[in-house]
C-alpha cells in the first residue's frame, strides 16, 4: 500500500454491519481510530471522530478480496499497472488483491515477490498480496523456487494463464506448495484439447466457424489433479470454473474430505456462449463462455457450498487488441469495478443465497484462500482488527460505462448494463480511499 498521513479518526453509523467471521448481522456503529477497528456497537459516542459517514440503508462490511486479479506490471503495463488496477479495485469495493504471476517477466522468483511487493507500497491505494508461480518462467516444465517465493510474502502459488500438463511436475510442485503452506491455484486446461480454439464447442462456434473448445478440457485437468493431491494434501484451488462437469468433480472431492476448491467469475455465472455471436470479441474469455446450463450449475454450486471462492479474474486489454479478428484477439475481460453488482444479480437477486452468504465469500473465504486471515486479520470486522471497511448500497442502481471505469482498459460485455448495488465506500486501513456520492436512483 501506498504511505499516506495517518488516517483520521472515522465513524460509520446507521449500516446494517456484516462480519461472517463472527457472525455479527445488524444495524450498528462502526469507530475506526489508528488503522484498526476501534469499536462496534449501538448510538457510539461521535465525538471523537474527525469524520462521520452516514450508512443508513447500507451495509457495512469486511473490505472486499480479490483473489485472482491481472496487474500486468511488469512488462504490460500499457493495459493496466499496480496504480491503475488498485483504482479500479477500490471503485468496486475491493480493499485487497491478490495479483497473478503471468508478466513479462513472470513473477517466479522470490526477488520478483519483493519488488512487486515494494512497487505495490509505492503506487497502490488498496493492500496488494503476491500470487508467484509454480514453474520457472511458467513454462511447465521444473518447479520454481516455492519455499523461498512464500518466505518472501507469496500468499499463493499459480502458473496462472497456462496450465501445468507434466503430470510429474505438477505432483512435484503440489508437493512443494504444499511445504510451504500456500494453496495451488490452477489454470484448467489440458492444451491438447484447445489448440487453435477460439471459444466454447457448440452451436455458436459451429455457426461462426471457429475452432471449438470442450468441457473436458478442464474437466480432466480437475480430475487428474485431484487424483494427484490424494496422497498429497496440498490446499488445490481450481481457478475461474466454467463447466458443470468440474463442479460435480470439486463436489465429489469436498465429500471425501480433499482440501479442494473452486471459484467462479461474474461472467461466468451471467453469460453463455451466445455472447460471441457477432463475433464480439468483448465476450472472448479463457475459460469460455459455455452454455446456460453450465451457469445454472455454477450457481447451485455457489448455493451448496461446493464453489466457495468468487473472483473477478481481472484480465485489462486494449481497445486495439480486441479489435482484431476474433480467432486472433487475445482473452480476457475487466471486472474489479462491476464484479460486486454482478454477483448480486447472478446470486443475491435469483435468491441463490443471501447477502451475508455473498460478503462471506468475497470477503472471509478470500482471506482463508490465501491465509490473509492468519496474516494480515483480513476478511473480518472485528474489534481491534485492521479497519479495511466497504460500505455497500444493495439497491443503488446504475449504469456501467466507459466513465465509470478507473483502470486503463474497458474490455468487458457488460458496457451499458443497468446494475443494481454498488460500493459507496472503500477505506483500506482506517483511510478512505473512495467514496461516491449516493446520488443514484434507488431501486
Amino acid at each position: 500500500m501506498s504511505p499516506h498521513p495517518a488516517a483520521e479518526p472515522l465513524i460509520i453509523v446507521n449500516g446494517r454491519v456484516i462480519d461472517p467471521a463472527s457472525g455479527h448481522d445488524g444495524v450498528a456503529d462502526v469507530a475506526v481510530e489508528d488503522g484498526r477497528v476501534g469499536a462496534i456497537g449501538a448510538k457510539l459516542d461521535r465525538s471523537p471522530a474527525a469524520r462521520v459517514l452516514d450508512a443508513e440503508g447500507c451495509l457495512v462490511v469486511p473490505g472486499l478480496i480479490d483473489p485472482h486479479v491481472h496487474l500486468r506490471e511488469p512488462g504490460q503495463t500499457h493495459k493496466e499497472d499496480i496504480a491503475s488496477g488498485t483504482a479500479a479495485a477500490v471503485s468496486g469495493g475491493f480493499t485487497t488483491v491478490c495479483c497473478m504471476p503471468n508478466t513479462s517477466p513472470a513473477i517466479d522468483t522470490p526477488d520478483m515477490v519483493r519488488m512487486i511487493t515494494a512497487r505495490a507500497r509505492e503506487t497502490a491505494v488498496c493492500r496488494v498480496f503476491v500470487v508467484s508461480a509454480g514453474t520457472q518462467a511458467r513454462k511447465g516444465e521444473r518447479p520454481a523456487e516455492i519455499g523461498l517465493c512464500a518466505n518472501a510474502g507469496a500468499v499463493g502459488i499459480s502458473d496462472d494463464g497456462d496450465v501445468i500438463e507434466s503430470a510429474g511436475v505438477m505432483k512435484a510442485v503440489l508437493a512443494e506448495t504444499a511445504r510451504a503452506g500456500l494453496a495451488f491455484m490452477q489454470h484448467a486446461q489440458d492444451p491438447t484439447l484447445t489448440r487453435g480454439a477460439a471459444m466454447h464447442a457448440g452451436t455458436v462456434s459451429a455457426k461462426l466457424g471457429l475452432g471449438g473448445w470442450p468441457r473436458e478440457a478442464e474437466e480432466i485437468i480437475v480430475e487428474r489433479d485431484v487424483r494427484l493431491n490424494r496422497s498429497i494434501g496440498c490446499r488445490y484451488h481450481v481457478q475461474h470454473v466454467s463447466s458443470a462437469g468440474t463442479v460435480e468433480i470439486l463436489r465429489r472431492a469436498r465429500a471425501e474430505g480433499q482440501p479442494v476448491s473452486g471459484e467462479a467469475s461474474p461472467h461466468h455465472l451471467l453469460l453463455a456462449h451466445e455472447a460471441c455471436d457477432g463475433y464480439d470479441t468483448l465476450a472472448k474469455m479463457n475459460p469460455p463462455l459455455r452454455e446456460q446450463a453450465d451457469a445454472d450449475v455454477l450457481r447451485e454450486g455457489v448455493a451448496d457450498g461446493t464453489i466457495t471462492i468468487l473472483a473477478t479474474d481481472h484480465a485489462p486489454h486494449t481497445a486495439e487488441e480486441k479489435s482484431a479478428p476474433f480467432a486472433d484477439a487475445p482473452f480476457g475481460i475487466i471486472g474489479l469495478e462491476s464484479a460486486l453488482a454482478l454477483y448480486a444479480e447472478a446470486l443475491v437477486h435469483t435468491g441463490a443465497i443471501d447477502w451475508p452468504r455473498l460478503i462471506e465469500l468475497m470477503t472471509l473465504e478470500s482471506a482463508k484462500l490465501c491465509g490473509l486471515d492468519a496474516r494480515a486479520g483480513l476478511g473480518a470486522l472485528t474489534v481491534g482488527g485492521p479497519a479495511d471497511v466497504t460500505v455497500i448500497d444493495p439497491d443503488l442502481t446504475w449504469t456501467l460505462t466507459e466513465s465509470e471505469l478507473a483502470g486503463k482498459s474497458t474490455n468487458t460485455p457488460f458496457l451499458g448494463r443497468q446494475l443494481r448495488g454498488r460500493a459507496i465506500a472503500a477505506i483500506v486501513a482506517g483511510s478512505v480511499r473512495m467514496e461516491r456520492e449516493r446520488a443514484f436512483a434507488r431501486a
